[in-house]
C-alpha cells in the first residue's frame, strides 16, 4: 500500500509537465498501471491506457505555451490506497489559466485509475 503521495505528484510533475512523448511514455510505464483509466470530465469518456492518456496530453500541450507548467498548490494528501493533489497550470510567477484537483485510485504500487476535478472560473 503507498503511504504517500508520490505516484500522484510524479503523475503531475513528471509525466504531465514532460513535452517529450516518449519520455512519457517511459515514466507512465512506472507510475501508471497498464490498464489504467482516466477521467478527464463527468461528461467525457473514460480514456483507458498509457497511449491515449498520452496522446491527450499531446493534444492539449499543443494549445499551450511551452512555458505553462502544472504547480502543486498544497501538500499532497493519502488515504490508505487513494491520493489527492490540488494543483495550478500556467506560466510559473504569473495567475494561473486553470487550477483543479487529481484524485487517483493506487492499485499493486501505481495508479490504477485518475480522476481529474477541473475548477469552474467565477462569472
Amino acid at each position: 500500500m503507498e503511504t504517500n503521495a508520490k505516484l500522484l505528484e510524479d503523475s503531475l510533475l513528471v509525466i504531465w509537465n514532460n513535452r517529450d512523448a516518449g519520455q512519457r511514455l517511459t515514466a507512465m510505464a512506472a507510475i501508471y498501471a497498464d490498464d489504467i483509466i482516466f477521467y478527464e470530465s463527468n461528461e467525457g469518456p473514460a480514456i483507458q491506457g498509457n497511449a491515449a492518456i498520452n496522446d491527450v496530453i499531446a493534444g492539449l500541450q499543443s494549445q499551450w505555451p511551452v512555458e505553462f507548467k502544472f504547480e502543486l498548490t498544497a501538500a499532497a494528501k493519502v488515504n490508505h490506497q487513494v491520493q489527492h493533489i490540488e494543483w495550478q497550470l500556467g506560466i510559473p510567477g504569473e495567475s494561473p489559466v486553470a487550477t483543479g484537483m487529481d484524485i487517483a485510485i493506487i492499485d499493486n504500487g501505481k495508479i490504477k485509475s485518475l480522476h481529474l476535478l477541473l475548477d469552474v472560473p467565477e462569472k
